[in-house]
C-alpha cells in the first residue's frame, strides 16, 4: 500500500487539510494518507496548542467517515525535536509492507534543503507537493526532480491561527472544520479563552 504522510501539528485539523488529504487519495497513485500528529515540544509550551492526545482526538473524530484517512501518534514517543528522516525510518520498520511517500506544502519544499538529510529523504522517498501562496524560490535542484511530483490539489487559505483567533472572538467559523470537528471543539470549550 501506497500511503502519503502529512505531517502537522494540526491544531486544530480543519477542512483544508482534510480536502489537501482527500485530493491526494482521490487524484494521485497515493492509496491512504495519514495525517501525523506532531507532539507539543516540551521546550516549547505554547497557551494556545492543545495537548497531543486532544488534537489526535480531534483528528481521529475528523476522518471517521473517510476509510482513505488515517492518524498516526507515531511521533508521541519518538525522541524530542522530532526530525522527519527519524519518523520515516521507524515508521517503516513499524508498517514493512507500505510504502511511505511525504505530502508537504509547496512553502516547505522551498525551505527543504534545510531539513535534516533532506538528501537521504528524497533519495529514499517521493513527495507529493500541493501549492501554497507563498514568499521565496523553490531551487532549482527541486524543479524537476523525479521523486518530486507537483500536484494541481486546491489552494486552500484557511491556517489554524486563523480558526483558534476565530472561535476566541466567538465568531461562527463552523463551515470551516468538518462538522463533527466543530461540534467536539465547541462542546469542549477549545480555543475560547
Amino acid at each position: 500500500m501506497k500511503v502519503g504522510l502529512f505531517f502537522g501539528t494540526f491544531n486544530p485539523i480543519h477542512i483544508g487539510h482534510m480536502i489537501i488529504a482527500n485530493y491526494m487519495v482521490e487524484f494521485s497513485d497515493l492509496d491512504e494518507v495519514w495525517f501525523v500528529i506532531t507532539p507539543m515540544s516540551p521546550f516549547k509550551q505554547k497557551k494556545s496548542m492543545l495537548s497531543n492526545h486532544h488534537r489526535l482526538a480531534i483528528a481521529n473524530i475528523a476522518v471517521e467517515d473517510y476509510p482513505k484517512l488515517k492518524t498516526s501518534n507515531i511521533e508521541f514517543n519518538l525522541p524530542q525535536p522530532n526530525y522527519t528522516i527519524n519518523t520515516l525510518i521507524h515508521i517503516e520498520e513499524k508498517f514493512p509492507n507500505n510504502q511511505f511517500c511525504l505530502i508537504m506544502g509547496e512553502d516547505n519544499l522551498k525551505g527543504f534543503q534545510k531539513w535534516k538529510n533532506y538528501e537521504t529523504i528524497l533519495a529514499n522517498y517521493e513527495l507529493y507537493v500541493y501549492p501554497r501562496i507563498s514568499d521565496g524560490i523553490t531551487e532549482n535542484q527541486f524543479k524537476n526532480h523525479p521523486k518530486i511530483h507537483y500536484t494541481k490539489a486546491p489552494v486552500i487559505q484557511i491556517s489554524s491561527t486563523f480558526i483558534r483567533k476565530a472561535i476566541k472572538q466567538k465568531k461562527d467559523i463552523s463551515t470551516m472544520l468538518p462538522t463533527n470537528v466543530w461540534s467536539y471543539i465547541d462542546e469542549m470549550n477549545f480555543y475560547k479563552s
